[in-house]
């Protein structure tokens, strides 16, 4: 069972908005599942989601595994990096200040963004190919995946201009060279969805990579363009029957992520 006993503290639920709550449920979700798709690195990776109708965004408190997470212990922190509400007392990850308000001040319209540093994610983010188009995996997200150079651990303002500029007004997919991964979405399960192909994309290249890249086959233009075209249907939001499907996961391993 996730969420440890020590680290679970009284609901906040009746203290905020419906909406906030919300929000909270959803974001606390997404770090148990990641916990449970391993893709953690200690304590050293964030996820965020805005607060409705604000400019403030919800983010882990540092020090926190993710197992731990819950709606309530997440800390609420606005755009110029004052905490507003921060119920353990932790603070948080200063690079994760850094490129989360980078991206909500950036992008209005997302709401939700997800940093991981996985291995085959970093590995990817080292190759100068960047991701490939070998599989059906990376046709979710390969057209609109963007880049950004390593400058060093994010803790400096000055980069978030230039990240905001590499991502684009577009982008829901960026690969931070030699760093990691960053998916975007304007709900958490978008979001979650993004990194979920994302991450895979990356697995399935660094695997395919193992036989030599001359044994690698490279889909062709016009089939690429067609799978991405499916992917983005209309009809099909991101995340419309997988979020459930991944929550109810969720409540079947009894993990406490609502509380």
């Amino acid at each position: 069972m996730s969420a440890n006993p020590r680290t679970i503290k009284p609901s906040i639920r009746d203290r905020v908005s419906k909406e906030e709550w919300q929000m909270r449920v959803d974001l606390a979700a997404a770090y148990q599942l990641a916990h449970i798709y391993k893709w953690t690195d200690l304590i050293y990776t964030h996820f965020s989601a805005r607060v409705p109708g604000t400019e403030d965004f919800l983010i882990n408190p540092y020090g926190m595994m993710f197992d731990e997470i819950t709606a309530s212990n997440l800390v609420k922190i606005d755009g110029d990096g004052r905490i507003l509400d921060d119920p353990l007392g932790m603070g948080v990850n200063e690079a994760g200040f850094v490129i989360h308000s980078c991206v909500h001040a950036a992008r209005p319209e997302i709401n939700c963004v997800i940093h991981t540093h996985t291995r085959a994610g970093v590995a990817v983010s080292a190759m100068k190919c960047g991701l490939l188009p070998i599989s059906q995996h990376a046709m979710r997200v390969q057209a609109e995946v963007t880049y950004h150079d390593y400058e060093g651990i994010a803790l400096y303002r000055e980069e978030q201009a230039r990240m905001a500029r590499d991502l684009g007004k577009r982008s829901k997919a960026m690969i931070l060279r030699n760093h990691g991964l960053l998916a975007l979405g304007e709900s958490v399960r978008e979001a979650f969805e993004v990194m979920y192909y994302l991450d895979c994309a990356c697995q399935i290249q660094v695997d395919a990579c193992a036989a030599g890249l001359h044994n690698v086959q490279l889909m062709s233009e016009a089939a690429a363009k067609t799978s991405s075209e499916q992917f983005s249907r209309p009809d099909r939001p991101s995340g419309y029957k997988d979020w459930p499907a991944l929550l109810r996961m969720l409540e079947r391993r009894g993990v406490r992520y609502a509380e």
